[in-house]
């Protein structure tokens, strides 16, 4: 049954979801950020003893870890969201990390209570891990059912684009900060600094959200009792339940090896394994975001218009022949020629992630919209996104070869274009109960 649409949201209303989502994206993927930006940091003050090497692979493995209790947080947020709304959710997952990036943000190092530090660590993490698989998928559907069917993916793109945009806030800023302080003041306290400055973030982005009403798809759905009573097991047991599930695992492929590994592993990669100084890897990481961001709304207005399916294709085999002879560039130690290498990833990788996100809200009906996003996307995350980073750094170490991330981002490439063949077009179709 469709859900009528006669009476789209004013304009105003429209940019004020957009803001919500975006505010909230930024905060999540801004703690992402900088974890990885500061993992060297971060290994020092809750894993010393080691050494740099396996501080580092500890320090990538709670990152890792991290990523499990996503599809989690994904299940339990994402039915919640079905069965009792989306803005409840998103006031919810945004408290959760605000709470937690806090804690990190003030939490003593190992050298002050032990092993109680890392473990607070830990735990801090496994709740933004949580907070975040219900976060993506609330936001995302929140701004997805708020705006207009010709303009969804440019809508969720500013949402997305939050989230890059984290990550070059957290590039700048700990850039910034390890050049005005140092290392050995970095290690002390000055690693803090980004965590802290998140925080009054976290309750702007709250007061926005709790004054928002629920979306106008979901009210009337509610209306006419029509909300799913079990969400999960409608998504896992309906014949195309289960085969929109299995796309929507597939499809982001790209998007999890294209964050994490091309861009949140990234500076660690160029200073750790191609000797760039600290300085050089964030600012060529840097200009890689600038350039994503700036093609990720162009990539989102034409799939508007012509389809999902057209640019995630063309983004896949870009990335599938471009991957390797950028990263090849990159690894010859030339600034120059590392940073063609980093925009030429930027560019062909904008056109999955400014996209992908508005082609898998489509798949499923408003009933389990949530569930169904985020269960696919989280589970798709915590698999091949969330340990990139760590798998890249063992098999470097190890092998001594540097072009793993080439390698990754090809097969991840290759994984999305084939499920994007096998995948109906979406785009421009109203949202359906």
């Amino acid at each position: 049954m469709r859900v009528a649409n006669t009476a789209p949201p004013a304009g105003r209303t429209v940019n004020r979801v957009t803001l919500a989502g975006t505010l909230g994206m930024y905060l999540e993927f801004y703690d992402y950020a900088i974890y990885g930006f500061l993992a060297g940091n971060i290994a020092t003050v809750f894993f010393p003893g080691h050494d740099a090497t396996a501080a580092l692979l500890a320090t990538y493995s709670v990152f890792a870890l991290t990523f499990i209790f996503r599809p989690l947080g994904g299940l339990v947020l994402g039915s919640l969201a079905d069965r009792i709304g989306r803005r409840t959710v998103l006031v919810l997952s945004l408290t959760l990390m605000t709470v937690s990036v806090a804690v990190i943000g003030v939490l003593p190092g190992y050298a002050s209570i032990g092993v109680t530090a890392t473990v607070l660590l830990i735990a801090m993490r496994l709740l933004q891990g949580f907070s975040a698989g219900g976060e993506v998928g609330a936001a995302i559907t929140f701004v997805a059912e708020y705006s207009p069917s010709g303009q969804r993916a440019l809508r969720i793109a500013w949402v997305q684009m939050g989230s890059f945009s984290a990550l070059l806030t957290g590039t700048l800023l700990a850039w910034g900060l390890s050049g005005a302080l140092g290392e050995p003041a970095m290690d002390s306290w000055g690693w803090r600094i980004p965590f802290l400055v998140a925080v009054p973030l976290g309750v702007i982005g709250y007061l926005i959200r709790a004054r928002l009403d629920e979306t106008p798809v979901y009210r009337e759905l509610k209306q006419t009792e029509r909300v799913a009573s079990s969400p999960v097991k409608e998504t896992l047991l309906s014949g195309p339940g289960l085969k929109n599930l299995s796309r929507a695992l597939l499809i982001p492929l790209l998007n999890s090896s294209g964050y994490y590994v091309l861009f949140v592993y990234m500076p660690t990669y160029l200073k750790t394994s191609l000797h760039f100084s600290t300085g050089k890897a964030l600012a060529l990481t840097a200009a890689g975001l600038i350039v994503l961001i700036a093609c990720m709304p162009f990539a989102a207005a034409l799939s508007d218009r012509i389809g999902r399916r057209p640019v995630l294709l063309s983004s896949a085999v870009a990335m599938a022949v471009l991957a390797w002879p950028a990263y090849r560039l990159i690894s010859l130690g030339n600034l120059a020629a590392a940073l063609a290498g980093v925009v030429l990833l930027a560019v062909a990788f904008s056109g999955h992630t400014g996209v992908v996100h508005a082609a898998l809200i489509e798949l499923f009906p408003t009933r389990v919209r949530n569930t169904g996003y985020s269960m696919g996307y989280n589970i798709n995350t915590a698999v091949f996104g969330g340990g990139g980073p760590l798998l890249m750094t063992y098999l470097i170490a190890h092998t001594g070869d540097t072009g793993f991330p080439a390698y990754y981002a090809i097969i991840t490439a290759v994984g999305t274009g084939i499920a994007v063949l096998l995948t109906h077009e979406t785009g421009r179709k109203e949202l359906v109960a």
